[in-house]
């Protein structure tokens, strides 16, 4: 199958899945599918799919990896202040790392509502099927939600990165900081880097945790970022994780993290 037939059967495989579906005109031009491809992926429950469906979905997304450009972090240029840091303003997905960090929400499964920009949203969308699937698999096993600053584990799929750490980071009611707040967001940053030592990986990439809908202010959090991960990385000398990567999406974020670090 050529790119473009891929996507097209991966559309008519979903919309088989549900009778509601089967009135949805598919769009005409690309882009219209590829929202179409993503809507039905971000709303579907998690649930077992065929050998033949993983394998052109598998093919398909890596394609849509490489179209977007796969940036590797042992090209980046390290922090001024720090080789060990590094901050790359960018799409989380394109990253080739040992482990990209996912802002999740308690649920751990993903964000279901269609297209959305959270970046749980986005890494779910761009991992492919069997995120949902195994992040389901590990919720059924706790048998409850995931606390507030702790982290788990989960192979990358169609990512170029290896694995993804998932955290929930604390939400700032009406942006009203607290000590609490500092101290579970710390906890986040302490749990991902942990797990990803006990994994022996060399490379982390953090998103900006709750700095979203969360609303933790962006200033603070990159604070209590920088100094957590300093402080684990002078404690682990000798530890796996060598390069923590602090990942930025917008300008304002940008500025920050370059204060702090350049």
């Amino acid at each position: 199958m050529t790119h473009d037939q891929e996507r097209a059967w991966l559309i008519a495989r979903l919309k088989q899945e549900s009778p509601m579906y089967k009135r949805i005109q598919v769009p005409a031009d690309e882009q219209g599918q590829k929202d179409m491809l993503r809507s039905l992926l971000n709303i579907r429950m998690p649930s077992p799919v065929s050998r033949e469906f993983l394998e052109v979905q598998d093919a398909y997304f890596r394609r849509e990896a490489i179209l977007k450009g796969i940036v590797d972090e042992k090209t980046l240029t390290p922090c001024a202040s720090d080789p060990r840091l590094y901050i790359w303003q960018g799409d989380i997905t394109r990253l080739k790392a040992d482990a990209i960090v996912n802002a999740a929400n308690s649920g751990m499964t993903g964000c279901y509502t269609p297209l959305h920009n959270c970046i749980d949203n986005c890494i779910h969308s761009a991992a492919g099927i069997r995120l949902r699937l195994e992040c389901a698999r590990q919720m059924e096993r706790q048998g409850h939600d995931e606390p507030t600053g702790q982290a788990k584990i989960t192979p990358g799929y169609c990512l170029p990165a290896k694995h993804v750490l998932h955290t929930v980071g604390p939400i700032v009611d009406y942006g009203e900081l607290k000590d609490e707040h500092r101290r579970l967001l710390r906890s986040s940053y302490e749990s991902c880097l942990e797990l990803a030592a006990q994994k022996e990986l060399e490379s982390v990439a953090f998103c900006c945790i709750s700095t979203g809908v969360f609303m933790f202010p962006a200033e603070a959090a990159a604070k209590t970022a920088v100094t957590t991960v300093r402080e684990f990385l002078d404690s682990h000398p000798d530890g796996s994780v060598k390069r923590v990567i602090f990942n930025v999406f917008s300008d304002r974020d940008k500025a920050i993290y370059d204060r702090l670090l350049n």
